[in-house]
């Protein structure tokens, strides 16, 4: 039996024994920054943190059962959950409702001045149900410069609230974000953690695949992403790539191709597995298309032309410039 909505997370002791305590002492911050690598479990402590402060602090006569379900189906009514979206056709679609409708777009999704105003808005009425108000914004670093400036008039008086900012480290933030927030440390899992996560989540299979495991480093969550992405790329673009390009008509050709064939989440896995892919090769050599790939993936995550930006970092591979 579940004590505590925290006993499924494993490996990240320190993150739920301070959440735990904050609860337990009712000393929970106006804001908190899970700060750490995706797929290590931010997502499911945040989600367990909300269950503690909506369903253990809830005024209405309802079974705890019902709430939790709520809450793990985001549609708890003083529970928002915001995520990066992208714009489609002058509407605004999240990362799963694009892949449902097939629609590959060209740019990374990121947080909106929009979502800010309307976590505002969320945050101008009192809690309806709990004692208060939770907000969870996951990859907080994807908000844009208006939206970051927004969200701090906000966490300057953020009510009868809690936000929960998930990120990769500090520094993918604005500073007076940071210094608003308690951070609350994630980590990367040990081997055998890695393993029981894996296997209780029913992908053994990934466990059999080194460069899948090398490539996650410790983080479940972004083995299962990498072994669906591998599994989702033509074999033969992979095949292709296996080596830098050789000439310019071929780095051209192979540009076209990953711009033409993969969306921009796709894109930056690759970016990940050819730099894991030339290091196991030829180690020490490999160094400067390291470098190349990395600066790619910063112009990726910076809105770049994705054919361009391709274009440019193979015919660097390729004149060693």
């Amino acid at each position: 039996m579940v004590s505590s909505p925290f006993d499924t997370l494993l490996g990240q002791s320190t993150g739920i024994e301070l959440l735990l305590r904050a609860v337990d002492c009712n000393r929970i911050a106006p804001a908190y920054l899970f700060v750490g690598p995706a797929g290590v479990g931010r997502r499911l402590a945040a989600a367990a943190f909300a269950e503690l402060v909506l369903v253990h602090r809830s005024s209405v006569a309802e079974n705890s059962q019902d709430i939790r379900r709520r809450i793990h189906q985001r549609n708890h009514p003083d529970l928002l959950w915001v995520e990066p979206t992208y714009l489609h056709q002058g509407k605004r679609i999240t990362p799963a409702e694009a892949a449902e409708l097939g629609i590959k777009l060209k740019s990374p999704p990121q947080i909106r001045l929009e979502q800010i105003r309307e976590l505002a808005r969320f945050l101008s009425r009192p809690p309806l149900e709990a004692q208060r108000s939770l907000v969870v914004i996951d990859q907080a670093e994807t908000m844009a410069e208006a939206a970051a400036n927004g969200l701090l008039k906000t966490l300057e008086e953020p009510g009868q609230a809690t936000l929960i900012l998930l990120a990769p480290d500090t520094h993918t933030l604005l500073p007076t974000l940071v210094s608003r927030c308690q951070c609350v440390p994630f980590s990367r899992l040990d081997p055998d953690t890695m393993a029981t996560v894996l296997q209780r989540t029913g992908h053994e299979d990934i466990l059999a695949q080194p460069e899948i495991l090398a490539i996650a480093q410790g983080s479940p969550g972004q083995a299962i992403a990498s072994w669906q992405q591998h599994q989702a790329i033509p074999t033969d673009l992979l095949q292709d790539l296996a080596q830098p390009p050789q000439n310019l008509r071929q780095a051209l050709d192979q540009a076209r191709s990953i711009a033409k064939e993969l969306d921009t989440e796709a894109q930056l896995w690759l970016i990940d597995y050819l730099q894991h892919h030339y290091w196991q090769q030829v180690q020490v050599q490999a160094i400067p298309w390291l470098e190349r790939l990395e600066q790619a993936r910063r112009h990726l995550l910076g809105y770049g032309q994705p054919r361009l930006v391709w274009e440019v970092t193979l015919m660097d591979l390729v004149s060693g410039d």
